[in-house]
C-alpha cells in the first residue's frame, strides 16, 4: 500500500503532486523538440536559402554529417514522443512503453557522444554534451535495472530523471533565442553562446526535476509520520 501511494506521488498527471508549472514546462520541452527536430529534418532534405548568415552556417554545419544528425534525431523524436506516456502513466509503466523507451534512449545518448565531435559551441557546448550525456545514461541504465528487478517505484524516479535531462535541449532554445535576439549588442556568435546555453538549459532541466522529486520525498514523509501519529 505505502508502495502504491509512493509511486502515485511521482505521477505528473495528478494535479495534488505535481504544480502546474511543471506539467505546463513539460509540455512545452515537448513542443519545442519536436518543433526544433521537425525544422532540422526538414532543412536538411530541403536545404533552405537565404536566411540569416548565423543561421546558414548552423544549416551546414548539420549538413556537413546529415546521416549522423539523421542517426540523432530521428530515435529522439521517436523518444519525446513516449516520454508523456512515461510521465503520465499511472502506477507502473505500461509495458510498450518500457520496451520503446530504453533503446531508444540509448541510441540517442550513445550517439550524443558522436554528435559532440561536431559542437558548434566548441568545448563549452562539449563539456555540457558529455557531462549532462552521461548524467542521462545513467540514470536511464539505473532505471533499466529497477524495472529488470520489478521496482516500478525507484524505475519511475530515474525514468524521471533521464526524460528531464534529455529534455534540457528543449530549454535550451529559448536561451538561444535570447542570445540570436541581444546578438547585435553583444556581438556574440553561435560558437560563442551554443555552450553557455547549453549549461543553462541542462541545468535548469536537471535542477528542476531533482528539486520537485526531493520535494515529494519531504512531503509523502510529512504525510506518513501525520498518518502515524494520528493511528
Amino acid at each position: 500500500m505505502n508502495r502504491q501511494f509512493n509511486d502515485n506521488e511521482l505521477n505528473l498527471a495528478n494535479p495534488r503532486t505535481s504544480p502546474l508549472w511543471l506539467r505546463v514546462a513539460f509540455w512545452m520541452s515537448i513542443a519545442i523538440a519536436l518543433a526544433v527536430a521537425a525544422r532540422r529534418i526538414l532543412a536538411l532534405a530541403f536545404p533552405p536559402h537565404g536566411g540569416t548568415p548565423q543561421i546558414a552556417a548552423l544549416d551546414a554545419v548539420f549538413a556537413s554529417h546529415r546521416a549522423l544528425t539523421l542517426g540523432h534525431i530521428l530515435p529522439a523524436v521517436l523518444f519525446v514522443l513516449v516520454c508523456p506516456f512515461v510521465v503520465f502513466s499511472f502506477g507502473e509503466v505500461t509495458s510498450w512503453a518500457n520496451r520503446a523507451i530504453f533503446p531508444l534512449g540509448a541510441v540517442v545518448g550513445l550517439s550524443a557522444y558522436a554528435m559532440s565531435a561536431y559542437s558548434v559551441g566548441g568545448w563549452v557546448e562539449r563539456s555540457a554534451v558529455l557531462m549532462f550525456n552521461t548524467l542521462y545514461l545513467y540514470s536511464l541504465l539505473r532505471a533499466y535495472g529497477h524495472f529488470r528487478h520489478g521496482d516500478s517505484h525507484f524505475e519511475r524516479r530515474w525514468l524521471l530523471r533521464a526524460v528531464a535531462i534529455l529534455l534540457g535541449i528543449a530549454t535550451t532554445r529559448p536561451v538561444m533565442g535570447v542570445f540570436f535576439a541581444t546578438s547585435p549588442l553583444t556581438h556574440l556568435g553561435p560558437s560563442q553562446f551554443f555552450g553557455i546555453a547549453f549549461w543553462i538549459g541542462f541545468s535548469a532541466n536537471a535542477l528542476a526535476v531533482e528539486l520537485w522529486l526531493r520535494a515529494r520525498d519531504r512531503e509523502f514523509q510529512t504525510e506518513r509520520m501525520a498518518t502515524r501519529s494520528e493511528s
